[in-house]
């Protein structure tokens, strides 16, 4: 039996997921990848061939518009990072958490991680949702409970999910065609 809490949270993921599940349908590599102005964020391989992103501490002003690739980049990086801190014995670096290098691979990537996020939840009691502990190493959210960060999941995801309609809508409405970069 899960906990009536546990089944909001999920409930709030499914939602935010159902939306990303909607615009990863028909995405490819050219829009992933397109940039929407000159001055903008993305992933590149580097000389060993890992899709490593643009990022920058503190964060440049104006911030950098950023492509899909990116976006998906971002979710998969604190997805990874949050997982590996509240349910493992940490994450690794920023730098080491790179994009998959093409739209099919890193809606897989993206789809396992939403997959076991949400198995973690799952067995999670009232007891689990309200202690520090699994939260206590996360580069943010260190004095949050476990059903606090679960929560900011499901709002953070969505805000990305967002990002990456406006990108794609963007890209249509500005007239470019799959394949053209």
């Amino acid at each position: 039996m899960t906990v009536p809490r546990v089944d909001l949270l999920v409930r709030q993921l499914d939602i935010a997921w159902s939306l990303l599940e909607y615009h990863l349908k028909d995405l490819d590599d050219v829009v992933c990848l397109w940039e929407p102005a000159p001055h903008c964020w993305t992933v590149r391989p580097d000389d060993h061939g890992r899709w490593v992103a643009d990022w920058q501490v503190p964060e440049p002003d104006p911030v950098p518009a950023v492509t899909i690739a990116w976006v998906t980049w971002h979710i998969g990086f604190w997805w990874t990072t949050t997982i590996g801190h509240c349910f493992g014995s940490g994450a690794p670096e920023r730098e080491a958490i790179t994009w998959p290098g093409g739209a099919a691979a890193m809606a897989d990537w993206l789809r396992g991680l939403n997959e076991a996020w949400r198995v973690r939840l799952r067995d999670l009691s009232d007891a689990d949702l309200d202690s520090t502990d699994r939260t206590a190493g996360l580069p943010w959210g260190r004095d949050l409970t476990l059903a606090e960060v679960a929560g900011w999941v499901s709002i953070e995801l969505t805000k990305n999910v967002a990002e990456v309609g406006l990108i794609r809508n963007l890209h249509g409405a500005l007239g470019h065609e799959s394949g053209a970069r």
